[in-house]
């Protein structure tokens, strides 16, 4: 498993609460937007990255990490595990504290990569799964 609960924990609670979610957008069938809007009710800053910049969950969207005008906190990573390496690599140039890819997305050299340059990272797992478990309400 990539990421132990400290690093889950930590994630979640200690690395900041703004969240720029790589592949939201306002595709209400897509994962990605059901996820984000539980990162909001739990406190978390939502900001999308997608290529279409849309807005979503009253948050203005972004074509890439890049692009933000402002620091971002943790990356989380809805895009497929072959270009999920690449988006690591982005959120380490941004100043990411943390890059969570999600279920199914994989990339074990990105991760190497991503905990070699300081982050905490975890892979194939959820934090709209993770935030309720660890009981992390206010």
């Amino acid at each position: 498993m990539y990421g132990d609960e400290e690093t889950v924990r930590r994630i979640l609670t200690e690395r900041g609460d703004t969240w720029a979610v790589v592949g939201l957008s306002a595709n209400q069938r897509r994962a990605a937007y059901g996820v984000a809007a539980v990162l909001q009710r739990f406190g978390k800053r939502i900001v999308p990255v997608h290529p279409k910049a849309e807005t979503v969950h009253g948050e203005q969207g972004y074509a890439s990490l890049a692009d933000i005008p402002f620091d971002v906190d943790v990356v989380d990573v809805f895009v497929n595990s072959e270009l999920a390496g690449a988006v690591a690599d982005e959120a380490v140039a941004k100043g990411a504290k943390a890059v969570w890819f999600q279920l199914g997305v994989i990339d074990e050299a990105a991760y190497g990569r991503t905990r070699a340059a300081g982050l905490d990272m975890v892979m194939d797992r959820c934090p709209a799964i993770e935030i309720p478990r660890l009981d992390l309400r206010g």
